[in-house]
């Protein structure tokens, strides 16, 4: 059933620009209050007028928020969800960006501020796609689902919470399609082209707490381990060969993919790597940075603290670690390897919070076919390819009942984009925010 929509209405970046400018960051809450979240829900009310009007509205928790677009066939034949989230980090008032981050500012074909890319792009580029088709008069083959969570960024409950509503009603989606990889160019050495990065897994994450306790007092005597000295040991022993390495079967696959796509030596060294895993694992063991995190569990001290006044022996200190799990690790098994790793039993290792990596989502099936013919509308010269996202996503929580469970934003990003994100400057190109409605229009209209 053909949509007739062949020009999307004008003022996509002006429309993003006002979600930009609602400061709707997650773990500042507290202080801000639900003032700029209940804004974001009313401004997107305002701004889908079809919809609201056409779709059927769900509230989960205070930050959740689905939608429900009814198709031709059986609601038992499995819907699609569509995932993104409306929150966002918060931002250093001492960076030096260029234009304010909740400004909004639109300019020489770019939109500026905190969400551009993550996730408020991303979400607008789905709601589009959605009140362009129903002015039109489409009408899915399948249910549709839009998934909104306004806590992704602290890990809260609010997809959590819609997940296990799928799950209560006995909903299995079809397909799931959450925020995570771009389209990328020349997406590693000797590989060119562009490529759309499509996560079909993603990795556990750990938050944990190492304490110990230790004998305060004056600081001109101290004993031979003091508290903040016990922690640091602690740290200093968790270095990257913590965790072995190896090859998820996702890197495989992306390693085929980017062989096509390079020549010469390279094709031969790319296919080599994904026909020897074992091989791959300790090259991109050695390669540190991303390829190393791409094969093990990685292990990163992000706060410490301990002690009251420069002369004073703090009497107790703790540390904060994360963890992103790889692909067949697990939260229990992962402590267990940090306190042997530790040796030391003054040191008390606490799990804040953790999620266990998610399953590898299938490249041969039609949910990916599907992914990569809406590709092809958005970004003809791109070449599909499966990869496992590092980062975690709200998607986890329907990868543990759901079988096809993607991760993809239907965006263009640079380098400098990429490093924008959660960083200075965030932004995204007017034009790609046309391509990325494009994508969805495109993934809707092909439902069968």
């Amino acid at each position: 059933m053909s949509s007739a929509v062949t020009s999307p209405r004008a003022g996509i970046a002006d429309r993003l620009s006002r979600m930009i400018q609602l400061p709707t960051v997650s773990a500042e809450l507290a202080q801000r209050g639900m003032a700029p979240f209940d804004d974001l829900v009313a401004l997107i009310a305002e701004l889908y007028p079809l919809a609201h009007e056409h779709l059927d509205v769900e509230h989960h928790t205070d930050l959740g928020l689905l939608f429900r677009w009814k198709g031709r066939r059986e609601a038992s034949d499995g819907p699609v969800v569509l995932m993104a989230h409306y929150d966002v980090v918060p931002v250093d008032e001492t960076d030096p960006w260029t234009y304010p981050p909740f400004e909004g500012r639109v300019a020489d074909g770019w939109v500026y501020g905190r969400g551009a890319l993550d996730d408020k792009g991303p979400l607008i580029v789905i709601l589009e796609a959605v009140e362009n088709l129903l002015a039109a008069g489409f009408v899915p083959a399948r249910d549709v689902y839009l998934s909104f969570g306004g806590n992704e960024e602290t890990f809260g409950d609010a997809a959590r919470t819609i997940a296990a509503s799928f799950q209560e009603r006995g909903v299995t989606p079809w397909l799931v399609l959450d925020e995570g990889g771009a389209v990328v160019a020349d997406p590693l050495p000797f590989v060119r082209g562009s490529a759309a990065m499509v996560g079909v897994a993603e990795k556990g994450v750990v938050t944990l707490r190492l304490s110990t306790r230790g004998d305060g007092g004056h600081a001109s005597a101290p004993p031979t381990v003091t508290a903040v000295r016990r922690i640091a040991r602690a740290l200093d022993r968790l270095g990257p060969g913590t965790f072995p390495a190896r090859t998820p079967r996702t890197i495989s696959r992306m390693l085929r993919q980017f062989a096509a796509l390079s020549s010469g030596a390279p094709r031969l060294l790319y296919r080599v790597l994904a026909a020897v895993p074992p091989l791959n694992a300790r090259v991109f063991a050695l390669m540190g940075g991303e390829p190393a995190a791409f094969v093990r569990t990685t292990v990163a001290a992000t706060m410490q603290s301990g002690g009251t006044a420069a002369n004073v022996l703090p009497s107790q200190a703790d540390a904060t670690v994360n963890l992103r799990l790889a692909v067949g690790d697990t939260v229990e098994g992962a402590v267990q390897r940090l306190r042997r790793r530790i040796r030391d039993p003054k040191v008390e290792v606490t799990v804040i919070e953790g999620d266990d990596p998610t399953p590898e989502s299938a490249i041969d099936n039609a949910q990916f076919a599907l992914i990569r013919a809406a590709v092809s509308a958005s970004h003809p010269t791109a070449t599909t390819v499966p990869y496992l996202m590092m980062q975690a996503s709200d998607s986890r929580h329907f990868h543990r009942f759901s079988p096809a469970v993607y991760r993809f934003a239907p965006l263009a990003m640079s380098a400098a984009q990429r490093a924008s994100i959660h960083g200075v400057d965030e932004r995204v190109e007017i034009a790609e925010l046309e391509r990325g409605e494009r994508f969805h229009r495109a993934l809707i209209e092909r439902l069968q």
